[in-house]
């Protein structure tokens, strides 16, 4: 019987776009409009979620924090631009049907003079109430961005904008104890009529003057704010490190206060990659380093993570109940993208069961962040099947190396980068892996190849599909052989591929398996 074909565009002209399948349409977007010192940001998030995708993120850096030191105001250019740029973002949020938009307003607002005829302004335009956040309240969502954004933090999270620094204790007690000091790199710039090394001198004395206890033993700071993004980021180009990832990046402190007084006592153009850094930017990196080589002495900081998560974050984090505060935030992210890409989203929950089961029989040793990552890799195992096979590894490769996901360290992403690059490539390939994979460690990458070649296994005898994987059992016999079972109904399922990849599991167990197939 001849098939009548269907056009895609006349599909998707009768489709409402909210029904679209890279969205998940229950969600109704929300905004924010971060005031900041340095720049004037509106970021539209997909829904109010444990973890969040970003529909639209723009920021215009109008500067309204300079001058505010020195004259007591925001400067009438700066407040004209920022004006300009909120009227843009108001209209952006009705094209992206926003449902609610929570304006927040820092430093430089709160301090000058014209603040509060600013702030009128941008309620005028907005038809909503500013909500303009005290020092302790900026420390505040930054604490709980981190605590958004990182599994387990512990630590001191240090946000930097233009106007202020806020030093917050992080722990999983939850409790949010902080300061705010007037070390932002716009003000310091001011203050210390750009000489970058008195700018460091003004950031010791004002620190000398604080005491921020750590929370726990660990002593890791998350360094937060635009300027600190920008100054690791080139630390990560000039070291030449394998992805671009700033969030969760993590090195010694002695590292990155090194790195610190190279930046204050050189040339930027002494530097290779500077101009891969944002011209807006590239002034402030100085003052960002004066500020954090002197808290990295000031605090005894020994480890340095970098979050590209922070206040918005974390006051979108403030409106979550408990429950969804409580849910893990790269399980959500992943499990998303299996729902939007997967041919059969449910069999990924079953290959996260199945492995389950398989770990602990075989008493495979992970911590309990390693059981997330190995979860998060089921999330991913199906996402790119649309993909020429030959490509599949390098299609899932991007996205584990430049996806927002929250809550996993770079170790993490070399885990599911090698999960991924053996399950498509082979476990015997001469393939170089990615470059990613030279930051797992030696359990990391064995685990990833006994995780590949349950994967290469498993789709064998499911071909993807749900319902088939909780039929498959995996026992050992008195002998000490390992057994796969199959039940009477899948028998002719034991062909020659699946017993080629029932054999390379092996091999990876340093074992002999088995297929035993049930009696009738």
């Amino acid at each position: 019987m001849r098939q009548k074909g269907f056009s895609i565009a006349s599909l998707l002209r009768s489709r409402d776009q909210n029904d679209a399948r890279g969205r998940l349409g229950q969600r109704q977007p929300v905004a924010i409009i971060d005031i900041g010192s340095n720049s004037v940001r509106q970021v539209v998030y997909e829904g109010q979620t444990r973890s969040p995708s970003v529909l639209h993120n723009e920021k215009v850096l109008c500067g309204l924090g300079k001058g505010v030191a020195k004259n007591g105001r925001m400067d009438d250019k700066a407040v004209e631009r920022a004006l300009m740029a909120i009227r843009r973002f108001m209209l952006l949020s009705k094209q992206l049907k926003v449902s609610e938009t929570h304006i927040l307003a820092t430093a430089a607002s709160r301090e000058a003079e014209n603040g509060p005829e600013f702030i009128s302004s941008v309620e005028e335009i907005c038809g909503e109430n500013v909500n303009l956040l005290t020092g302790r309240e900026e420390a505040k969502y930054a604490a709980l961005g981190i605590a958004a954004g990182f599994y387990k933090p512990d630590g001191i999270a240090g946000d930097q904008g233009g106007g202020s620094t806020e030093l917050v204790q992080v722990s999983s007690q939850g409790e949010w104890k902080g300061v705010t000091t007037p070390l932002g790199a716009l003000r310091l710039q001011e203050l210390s009529k750009g000489n970058a090394n008195a700018a460091r001198k003004i950031a010791r004395k004002t620190l000398a003057e604080l005491k921020v206890d750590w929370p726990g033993e660990q002593r890791t700071f998350y360094a937060i704010g635009g300027t600190w993004r920008s100054l690791i980021r080139l630390y990560m180009l000039e070291i030449g490190y394998p992805i671009d990832v700033i969030h969760g990046f993590s090195e010694k402190a002695s590292k990155i206060k090194d790195f610190c007084d190279r930046v204050l006592d050189a040339d930027s153009s002494e530097f290779e990659f500077i101009d891969e850094i944002s011209k807006n930017r590239k002034p402030l990196l100085p003052y960002g380093a004066a500020v954090l080589a002197e808290l990295i002495d000031h605090l005894g900081v020994k480890d340095i993570a970098t979050s590209v998560v922070g206040l918005r974050e974390g006051y979108l984090y403030s409106l979550l109940d408990e429950e969804v505060r409580n849910r893990d935030a790269l399980i959500e992210a992943t499990a998303e993208l299996s729902l939007l890409r997967a041919r059969a989203p449910a069999h990924s929950l079953e290959l996260a069961d199945w492995t389950d089961e398989a770990f602990d029989f075989l008493q495979l040793a992970e911590t309990p962040n390693q059981k997330r990552w190995r979860h998060a890799a089921c999330n991913l195992a199906d996402i790119v099947w649309r993909s020429a096979s030959d490509f599949r590894a390098e299609q899932t490769l991007g996205i584990i190396n430049n996806a927002g996901f929250n809550s996993i360290s770079h170790e993490g992403r070399a885990f599911l980068a090698l999960v991924t690059f053996h399950r498509y490539q082979g476990l015997g390939s001469k393939k170089i892996p990615p470059p990613v994979a030279k930051l797992a460690s030696e359990a990391s990458e064995k685990n990833a190849r006994i995780l590949a070649a349950m994967f290469r296994m498993l789709y064998m005898f499911s071909a993807g599909e749900p319902g088939v994987l909780p039929e498959l059992g995996i026992t050992r016999t008195l002998s000490g052989t390992l057994v796969i079972h199959l039940p009477a109904k899948l028998a002719d399922m034991a062909g020659e591929k699946p017993k080629q990849r029932v054999e390379q599991f092996a091999r990876e167990l340093g074992e002999d398996i088995e297929i035993i197939v049930a009696e009738s």
